[in-house]
């Protein structure tokens, strides 16, 4: 007997996912699909198996992020992550893409400390997360890391940048707020998302915005795909953490996530249902959790 399709407020889920055929992943194909107003979907993974199914179910972006101290290691924050740690779990990810004859594109997160300190650490610790298979390396804040952002460039390294809640500086942050409220905090965040892309960066990570902001961002950045988490449904694309799109969260469960495993019949169903509210502009839904 076929299963009937549940239903929910971001869509229909399929019975039995079936992904259609995708193009590999590359700059270029992501750049194409942002100057055709095609949403770019992502998700987190730490392991090999997760990244295959989210693959399959049509992510094209698969993040290796450091939230993988808080969701995997059971820190209380991303700040304790180290680049050893972030190594060896792009490294799970990209074997099990190899495996799986994924066509995601792999991008890592450069942890706490990596880059700080000078452009040369930066190269350095980039080029440990590349050369565990990551396409893309990402990193946090604006203003100091515009010069970083283009030295890695430079040096054929792709960027993705990330403003608004930087979770690598909560403490300075004052905890998981909002960021871009005022209309000081408003310019001040445009003029470095503008730097940013003129440095280089191929991809910016917009997290707890107003989507207001999020919105004018994403129209002006005609170079740079805006990614949301908490910012709005205007956003070139969206990503969210892969624990909490499950329903597993060992603390609060941030305000901005829908719970897709709760109407599906599997992980990949839940995954793929996260992909088509995001392609049809249905995730996230403005009202539901506006700033």
């Amino acid at each position: 007997m076929t299963p009937t399709p549940a239903s929910s407020p971001y869509g229909t889920l399929p019975a039995s996912p079936a992904p259609a055929q995708r193009k590999p992943i590359s700059l270029p194909r992501l750049r194409e699909m942002h100057a055709q107003g095609e949403k770019i979907t992502m998700l987190t993974a730490y392991d090999a198996t997760f990244a295959a199914v989210a693959d399959a179910a049509g992510v094209e972006c698969i993040l290796v992020g450091d939230s993988l101290g808080m969701v995997c290691q059971g820190l209380s924050s991303t700040v304790g992550v180290t680049l050893e740690a972030m190594r060896h779990h792009t490294e799970c990810v990209a074997r099990g893409l190899r495996r799986a004859q994924a066509t995601a594109w792999l991008i890592a997160d450069l942890p706490f400390g990596s880059y700080h300190e000078s452009k040369e650490q930066a190269l350095r610790s980039a080029a440990v997360l590349m050369q565990a298979g990551a396409h893309m390396v990402k990193l946090e804040g604006g203003g100091w890391t515009t010069e970083t952002v283009q030295f890695l460039v430079a040096r054929g390294i792709p960027v993705c940048a990330h403003l608004g809640l930087t979770p690598q500086t909560v403490h300075a942050l004052g905890g998981y707020r909002v960021q871009g409220r005022s209309d000081e905090a408003a310019a001040l965040l445009m003029v470095q998302a503008h730097a940013l892309q003129d440095a280089g960066a191929s991809m910016l990570v917009l997290e707890m915005v107003p989507a207001a902001l999020s919105a004018t961002l994403t129209e002006e950045l005609r170079h740079c795909p805006t990614i949301g988490i908490g910012a709005g449904v205007a956003t070139a694309g969206q990503v969210l953490v892969l624990h909490d799109m499950l329903g597993m969260n060992l603390g609060k469960m941030p305000k901005f996530v829908h719970n897709f495993m709760a109407e599906a019949h599997s992980v990949q169903g839940a995954m793929q249902a996260y992909v088509q509210a995001v392609k049809q502009g249905r995730f996230p839904v403005d009202a539901l959790h506006a700033w």
